[in-house]
């Protein structure tokens, strides 16, 4: 709570300055996730149980990044190694003791609840990175690139190994972007690039055979259309059959009539296209670029160089979120299991989304207090 504001905020303004929430941030979410509700009403069959459950988690969601917005910045900066060095050590718990489903072990049974400790990666790899840079000169020297690489690559290998290629991609942008921000030169950034290339044997003969078959059928979606291409194949239809003004909300039939696997989680977006059209995925993606503008303007307003490398990494990592569901549910990225963010099915991914709204909410509300 902001202790500038009167004690008992009196009008909405009073209200937000008190709570430090950024109301333009809060109005966004809340659309968005709002609009989620409805899609995953229609792509769940009309389940009311699925809506409540989702409904329960975006509460939880927002109540805990509005009390992450109360925490000065200056603290996620000291503590985010520690998260990081936890997080790590969680990593390497879920290879020897982790619980095992449809061929991945990803989750820590804590007894009253199954934890997925990669989720925390997504936060604590870019503010790790953000406050390794905080005390440095920019443009980083190569040896701080190389320490920054090595941060980012600790977790990524971890969680590619579980397997969950999808979030080791979220925790290498959320690091890399940070990295970025940072000052890197572009021809460091031909070089990582160029070393990445000469890699992409290496990591094709270490993939699962699954996730070979991902990506053949992402080269040539006809290859299989009944096997490995369903999932993409049913998704441009539902997708191509919305035309402008969609077949309407409930009227879907790819999902309703099961043609479409994985409606209301990874491909939840295909459901959204067909029954809204063109003009819904339009507002739809407005609302998205109004959220990672709005990112980007706190990371510029920021007051040091920690908050700037944090916000901009976590702004820029909601677009990869989007990015990269959009992209695979269209058939333009192999699938990699990112879900749409705020829209799919699921609580642990809209608890991690909200928190780092949070922190940007944070970085924003205090550099207000300290500018007055």
């Amino acid at each position: 709570m902001s202790a500038n504001a009167t004690d008992s905020p009196s009008s909405l303004a009073e209200w937000l300055v008190y709570w430090r929430i950024d109301l333009q941030l809060l109005v966004a979410l809340i659309c968005c996730a709002a609009l989620g509700l409805f899609v995953l009403y229609s792509a769940s069959g009309q389940s009311q149980a699925v809506v409540l459950n989702q409904a329960i988690r975006l509460g939880i969601g927002l109540i805990g990044m509005i009390l992450i917005a109360q925490i000065p910045p200056e603290w996620f900066r000291v503590a985010a190694p520690w998260v990081f060095g936890f997080g790590v050590l969680l990593l390497v718990l879920v290879i020897a003791l982790g619980d095992t489903a449809m061929g991945a072990q990803r989750w820590l049974d804590l007894g009253v609840v199954r934890f997925q400790p990669s989720e925390l990666m997504k936060l604590a790899a870019p503010l790790t990175v953000a406050a390794y840079f905080r005390d440095r000169s920019l443009p980083p020297t190569l040896r701080d690139v190389a320490i920054a690489a090595a941060l980012i690559a600790v977790p990524v290998v971890l969680v590619a190994d579980q397997p969950d290629l999808g979030t080791a991609l979220l925790i290498a942008a959320a690091g890399g972007f940070a990295l970025y921000f940072a000052g890197l030169r572009w021809r460091v950034i031909l070089v990582l690039v160029l070393m990445a290339a000469a890699a992409a044997p290496l990591l094709w003969f270490n993939m699962h055979d699954y996730q070979q078959e991902r990506v053949l059928t992402f080269l040539n979606p006809a290859r299989d259309p009944t096997g490995a291409g369903y999932h993409i194949s049913q998704s441009k239809i539902a997708i191509g059959s919305g035309g402008l003004f969609g077949k309407g909300w409930l009227n879907g039939s790819q999902a309703h009539l099961n043609f479409l696997p994985e409606s209301d989680t990874d491909f939840v977006f295909a459901v959204y296209a067909e029954e809204t059209g063109l003009l819904g995925v339009a507002a739809l993606l407005a609302i998205y670029c109004f959220i990672v503008a709005r990112g980007l303007y706190i990371a510029m307003k920021s007051q040091d160089t920690f908050q700037r490398l944090a916000a901009g990494s976590l702004s820029l990592t909601f677009f990869i979120y989007v990015f990269v569901n959009i992209g695979m549910v269209a058939g333009l990225l192999p699938v990699v299991g990112v879900p749409l963010p705020l829209i799919s099915y699921g609580g642990t991914s809209m608890v991690i989304l909200l928190a780092s709204f949070g922190i940007l909410m944070s970085i924003h509300t205090h550099r207000k207090l300290l500018a007055t």
